[in-house]
């Protein structure tokens, strides 16, 4: 499905971005693996899986929220020369959830910084280089809170949908340099940041999903890989709920 394409997926050390790692190693894609700091024991884990699949895995560090970390690292992958297909924004934040009138408003900037501003920074450096080559796929993570609003999450509810309104934006502004944009929107899922819910929201959330229970990290990168695909070409401007029938 992705043979010899290369992705840069970010958030990629644990949870539904490590999971997509897998995911497009097993259909044939090289990666470039970016977190935030450096760790052997990623490390070995990409190694591992780029011998088992026969791709390419390349670690790639930076934070988010250190233009010129980032500035750096793209360096580093047009130095490469190597063409770069899809982009896989994963990487957020979710705070400890609190009342609006309770959030502090320096919680909310910092949240928009990683989740919506650092995503669109680095959106901005790659789709420069896809533009050039004339094609590529971008997808979004975003969520089920940025679509229907979830009790005391406004930062990060409003920081997921902005990503869904940028994510309809580019994807008018891309068409004409054939690159599609899409986003998926999960619901609640078993990574560290769905475990930080709390148990009574947590509780209020499931019983709102027809199928009973948390969705897994891989089930969530399946779409993404979809979408990044060919089986995609005619999708873009979409958000796709993978919620478990909410």
């Amino acid at each position: 499905m992705l043979k010899s394409r290369n992705a840069v997926i970010t958030g990629a050390r644990r949870g539904i971005g490590r999971a997509a790692v897998e995911v497009f190693a097993a259909h044939g894609a090289n990666v470039w693996a970016c977190a935030r700091k450096q760790d052997e024991d990623f490390e070995a884990e990409l190694k591992e899986l780029s011998e088992k699949y026969s791709v390419s895995i390349w670690p790639l560090y930076f934070d988010l929220t250190d233009e010129s970390q980032m500035k750096q690292s793209v360096q580093l992958i047009r130095k490469q020369k190597i063409r770069i297909d899809i982009l896989v924004n994963l990487a957020g934040i979710v705070e400890e959830s609190t009342s609006f009138q309770m959030t502090a408003i320096d919680k909310m900037k910092h949240l928009f910084e990683t989740n919506f501003f650092a995503t669109t920074l680095l959106t901005q450096y790659i789709s420069r280089l896809m533009v050039r080559q004339n094609g590529g796929s971008i997808v979004n993570v975003a969520s089920i809170a940025g679509i229907d609003g979830e009790p005391a999450q406004y930062e990060y509810a409003s920081s997921k949908a902005a990503i869904i309104g940028a994510t309809r934006h580019l994807a008018h502004e891309l068409a004409p340099y054939h690159i599609r944009v899409n986003a998926v929107a999960p619901g609640i899922t078993e990574t560290e940041m769905g475990a930080k819910i709390e148990e009574d929201l947590k509780e209020r959330t499931l019983n709102r999903v027809i199928m009973k229970r948390m969705g897994k990290p891989k089930e969530i990168a399946n779409v993404i890989a979809f979408l990044a695909s060919d089986y995609a070409s005619y999708m873009t401007g979409q958000v796709i709920r993978v919620d478990g029938g909410m």
